[in-house]
């Protein structure tokens, strides 16, 4: 493929041990410049690629990536997953939202979309691993298993939402963007010409264009209003809501209760349709508790301690994990089985049920679990 040069830049870049074996990639190709330059990497290192495109059925306008694919001198091919996505992401998002908790599309997509029915197409294409334009790495431990690592560039590390693949899944994957920095990728794009069809960044929340997240869920389920109180932490009525699900922890715009300064959502209580607000000092928690723990290696048996990250704008803290907690007073329908508390060094803000919390030591990943 012609080209006007990378120097020093793509030197950097290691070559994958997929690379060398020879076998066939598949580069999830979403339209934007972190998987064009990861497609590049791979080919430069004559990779046995081809590029691949999904579609959730939530897009504004069909991408057209024949330059892109032209300019690579790969084919790409596209596969229709907006069923999956409705199933295993839209459905997740919206009941997790009725329950009062706040889901993490992004994580879930992850896990049950791009690494795995994504990568279940890719194989039936003929590929043995699939690649992608995450920032995030893949190494070895002292067994020799891979395990999950952050980027390089901290600023743009996406580790956190790659905390739920399975060990399966990180050994069928290739992260050509691990140990380089956006700015790094920007140039290589920049001398290569490599000019993506989409402009924007990704968003978070991919399927959810003009519309809130209420009104997204009211789009797709016949909700009706569902008024309840406000209430402050002392139990006094200071005003109404028209459902919970239009609410998260932390949130303060559309409460619209006056006060002595400004009230922040602490708590939805599903169970007597009522929201507990308050002040923004009253929001620190210096511990939280987990289900549905999933490891990228071995499981943390005993009290260790680690930093957590509660949401992807966090950074992570200080803590210690305490696993399997066998009786939580304020919760009564937790498992005894695949739960673990944590309690932090310092208190943190608004800590989120629905969320998950993932695990670090050092830049290696340990693993996640949804925050109770």
């Amino acid at each position: 493929m012609p080209h006007k040069g990378h120097g020093p830049l793509f030197e950097k870049h290691r070559r994958h041990d997929c690379v060398k074996t020879n076998k066939k990639i598949a580069i999830a190709l979403s339209g934007g410049i972190d998987s064009l330059v990861a497609a590049y990497i791979l080919k430069k290192q004559n990779t046995d690629l081809f590029g691949i495109h999904f579609q959730t059925g939530y897009e504004n306008k069909k991408i057209d990536l024949s330059k892109a694919g032209a300019r690579l001198g790969i084919e790409i091919k596209c596969v229709d997953l907006s069923n999956d996505f409705e199933i295993h992401v839209i459905n997740y998002f919206i009941e997790t939202y009725l329950k009062g908790k706040t889901p993490n599309p992004c994580i879930i997509c992850n896990k049950k979309i791009k690494f795995d029915v994504l990568y279940k197409a890719c194989n039936d294409l003929g590929a043995d691993f699939i690649a992608t334009g995450h920032y995030a790495g893949i190494k070895k431990d002292k067994s020799g298993h891979n395990c999950l690592v952050k980027a390089r560039d901290t600023g743009k590390d996406q580790s956190y939402f790659l905390a739920m693949l399975s060990s399966a899944q990180l050994d069928r994957t290739v992260f050509p963007l691990g140990e380089m920095c956006k700015s790094e990728v920007k140039k290589i794009a920049e001398l290569n010409d490599l000019i993506p069809p989409e402009k924007k960044e990704s968003q978070d929340i991919c399927f959810i264009k003009r519309k809130s997240f209420s009104e997204f869920i009211q789009s797709k389920r016949n909700i009706q209003s569902a008024p309840g109180k406000i209430i402050r932490t002392d139990g006094e009525i200071i005003g109404t809501h028209n459902g919970l699900y239009e609410f998260t922890i932390g949130q303060r715009h559309g409460l619209n209760c006056p006060g002595p300064a400004p009230y922040y959502v602490k708590e939805i209580d599903i169970k007597n349709n009522i929201l507990v607000a308050g002040f923004k000092n009253e929001l620190f928690k210096k511990e939280l508790f987990l289900e549905n723990i999933h490891w990228t290696g071995k499981p943390i048996t005993c009290c260790r301690e680690i930093k957590t990250k509660i949401r992807y704008r966090h950074r992570e803290k200080k803590s210690v994990f305490i696993p399997e907690v066998l009786k939580i007073p304020e919760i009564t329908d937790i498992s005894c089985k695949n739960t673990a508390k944590i309690i932090f060094n310092e208190p943190q803000y608004a800590v989120t049920p629905g969320q998950t919390a993932v695990f670090y030591a050092k830049d290696r990943v340990l693993g996640c679990g949804i925050i109770k």
